[in-house]
This record gives C-alpha cells, structure tokens and sequence, in this order.
C-alpha cells in the first residue's frame, strides 16, 4: 500500500520548522530529507523516525518496526503525536543533527 501524498506533506510542513525539509517519493513510499539528510521514512501511511543521535531522549513511545521488509528497525511515531508539530520538528533536527553530512554529489563529465 502506498502512503498519501497529502499526509507526507503534512510531516514535511512540521519538519520545517526545524530546517529545509522536502519528501521523495521511492517506490510508492516517501523519504524525508531535513537539510539533505534522510531523517524519516513514511511507508504504509506510517512515519519512522531513524534512530539516530539523541533521539531517544525525546521520545514519548520507543517503539521499534521495520518500515518495510529487510529494512533496518526505525521508531515508529504514533497517530498521536502527529499534530504535534514542534514536537516532530524536535525529532527531525536531533536526528539531522547527529548524521553526518551528505557526501557532495560527483559532476559529470
């Protein structure tokens, strides 16, 4: 099942209030980048946090889930927390901030 555009856009509006955040759609499923870093996932109309940095400090539930088969565990955020905009833009910029810059893209020739 793939995740409604209209609620990947509501996460990203949250995430920007911590930085530039933009979604990318990957195979009917989206990624969220906060300044040009992956920091969630949305698949199946559920958002993962990646578990990284401090982040686990801000949690109000660490549930852990595989967004699809094979994938690494992320946090999986609750309908709750959802229109809790500052608080996943808490989320998204501790998460950003703990991984490491992306690597510059090479020019082609």
């Amino acid at each position: 099942m793939s995740s409604d555009r209209e609620l990947v856009d509501s996460f990203v509006d949250a995430f920007s209030a911590a930085g530039p955040a933009r979604a990318r759609s990957m195979m009917g499923e989206w990624m969220i980048y906060l300044d040009d870093k992956v920091v969630a996932l949305v698949c199946d109309n559920q958002l993962f946090l990646k578990p990284a940095g401090q982040i686990t400090e801000l949690l109000r539930s660490s549930e852990l889930a595989s967004p699809y088969p094979g994938a690494k565990e992320h946090y999986v955020i609750p309908k709750s927390d959802w229109a809790d905009a500052d608080y996943l833009a808490d989320l998204a910029r501790a998460i950003a901030d703990a991984l490491p810059a992306p690597k510059p893209k090479k020019r082609k020739a």
